[in-house]
């Protein structure tokens, strides 16, 4: 039997509803802006610099004992986190002043508190400019990236796609990093990697869509803007829908079964992909009105095929 999530021709009211659409993301996008300056973000190791140690220790359930230890050596700030299993422990300790030397000399310390038995799988060490590098160049990373879609999409279609398609794919990042300030959750580079790929999942969606609109737009010339744009929501719907459904299966069990480290930035692409998603559909099309698409953005390719055809 052939199982249909959506009906067979799809006609929601996305350009009726846009002013709704307008108004939550507007809102989404202010909440996530706010929550950002007042509450700031989790920064991982990679930004802030100090000491990670993933640990497994002999027997489960000793990380009380772990923290007494540890907070008895005088490093500073030191946080102990179970992942995976209660034997598995994370273990993340400040930078110590002093540079490389002094962090070695942490490590050294933990192990001897620690004592015999407990299995070290992997021991990092970032330092203040490192991490300073590292943040600032995943920021450069995020803003490339966008700035070079602009570009893309203006070329591709019209400065009203290009314009549509970097407010969505805006929304889609800001959006992200308030949740993950919300949360609480840790900012890291796994964390900017996500965003990357959300901002190209995201593009991904949204450029079929306008694909869509462009081939309309050829094909009525007469059809009022709001029902052409509307009708063209709707009749990439279903493989917008099962694109996502499909990626969201495996991120869910990726952020069920793939383990504590990836856990975050599995988050983050189910988080990306649903908002992507949404952006695609009841965002970056609706734009297209209020910015002013016109008809010749179809015309223009049909003068390129036959001057191709002609050639």
């Amino acid at each position: 039997m052939r199982i249909r999530l959506l009906p067979e021709h799809p006609d929601f009211g996305f350009l009726k509803r846009r002013m709704i659409f307008f108004a939550f993301s507007v809102i989404l996008t202010a909440a996530s802006i706010g929550l950002f300056l007042s509450k700031g973000l989790s920064y991982g190791i990679d930004f802030t610099g100090g000491i990670m140690i993933e640990v497994k220790t002999p027997e489960p359930n000793q990380i009380g004992d772990m923290r007494v230890k540890l907070k008895g050596l005088g490093l500073g700030s030191v946080e102990l986190q179970e992942f995976g299993a209660p034997d598995d422990i994370l273990i993340r300790i400040q930078a110590q002043e002093g540079g490389e030397k002094a962090n070695a000399v942490a490590v050294k310390a933990v192990k001897e508190a620690l004592g015999e038995g407990v299995e070290y799988r992997r021991t990092e060490l970032v330092g203040p400019k490192v991490s300073d590098e590292l943040f600032w160049n995943g920021v450069y990373a995020v803003v490339s990236a966008i700035l070079a879609i602009l570009v893309y999409i203006w070329f591709r279609f019209e400065w009203q796609f290009g314009l549509g398609a970097v407010v969505a794919l805006s929304h889609d990042v800001i959006s992200t990093i308030g949740i993950f300030s919300l949360m609480g959750l840790e900012f890291n580079l796994a964390t900017v990697a996500a965003v990357l790929t959300i901002a190209g999942y995201s593009i991904n969606d949204t450029v079929v869509v306008f694909d869509r609109v462009r081939e309309n737009l050829r094909k009525y010339k007469t059809k009022p803007m709001e029902e052409l744009l509307n009708e063209s929501a709707n009749e990439t719907l279903s493989r917008t829908v099962m694109t996502s459904l499909t990626t969201m299966l495996a991120l869910v069990a990726l952020y069920f079964l793939g383990g504590e480290i990836i856990r975050d930035f599995a988050f983050a692409m189910i988080w990306g992909v649903l908002i992507g998603t949404y952006s695609s559909v009841c965002l970056a099309v609706p734009l297209l009105l209020h910015l002013g698409v016109e008809r010749r953005s179809g015309e223009d390719e049909d003068k390129d095929s036959k001057i191709e055809q002609t050639a």
